[in-house]
């Protein structure tokens, strides 16, 4: 089972300078970064750590996976965020979680051992609805449907995604996977706050997308696929 560290980036070159270190090469088989545009030197850094790196074509998360994922080698792709907020040494456990047979691993912040210091009031709020919303539409059992840092078999982004330049494909693959009966699990992992940069999402405009996206699925029938 080869795997691929997939690092989304815009100007995270100060993160970056931490979390490099902390990155053990052996834990998988590429490390990819897709840079969406930085201007901070993100690109050249990961360059001289030996990375791979893609430039972004179109904004929004779930195309910086659709670029990306041509370039990875994985049949696994881990999404990690290298602001500070997702912990390296969480990706041994991932992996060996994933090497158990599942379709996807969340490393959620909710899980009982784990908290998030990063979370504010509103974001603590989002979280909590939304992934009560999926799980009592979908039949999911998930503590955490929001977070970025999780491992996924490569077939999952195409059974997810609709719309690649609008859609959040933590929330559209977690729903996913819950209706197409998809074998997922969590392992618990802190969420440290941020280091240095500025924080991409926007609350009320991402939460009205997940909203969006959660109708969508309501209505639309999915095939009876039960294993990748």
């Amino acid at each position: 089972m080869r795997v691929t560290l997939l690092m989304p980036t815009l100007n995270e070159a100060e993160a970056l300078r931490c979390i490099i270190p902390r990155i053990r090469r052996e834990w998988v088989d590429q490390v990819l970064v897709v840079d969406g545009g930085s201007t901070d030197g993100t690109s050249v850094l990961a360059r001289e750590a030996g990375y791979d790196v893609v430039v972004q074509k179109t904004r929004g998360i779930a195309a910086a996976y659709a670029d990306a994922l041509p370039s990875a080698v994985g049949e696994v792709i881990i999404t990690f965020t290298p602001d500070g907020n997702s912990l390296p040494e969480r990706i041994p456990a991932l992996v060996a979680k994933m090497r158990e047979g599942y379709d996807m691993v969340i490393v959620s912040r909710y899980r009982e051992g784990a908290k998030s210091e990063d979370d504010d009031a509103i974001t603590a709020f989002g979280n909590w609805m939304f992934t009560r919303l999926i799980n009592l539409f979908f039949g999911g059992r998930y503590t955490d449907t929001l977070v970025g840092f999780r491992a996924w078999k490569r077939q999952i982004y195409d059974l997810a995604i609709r719309h690649p330049g609008r859609d959040d494909f933590e929330p559209r693959s977690a729903i996913r996977c819950a209706k197409l009966k998809l074998r997922v699990g969590e392992i618990p992992g802190d969420e440290p706050k941020r280091i240095g940069g500025t924080r991409k999402m926007r609350p009320f405009v991402n939460g009205w997308g997940i909203v969006k996206i959660i109708l969508e699925e309501i209505l639309h029938r999915d095939p009876p696929v039960k294993r990748l």
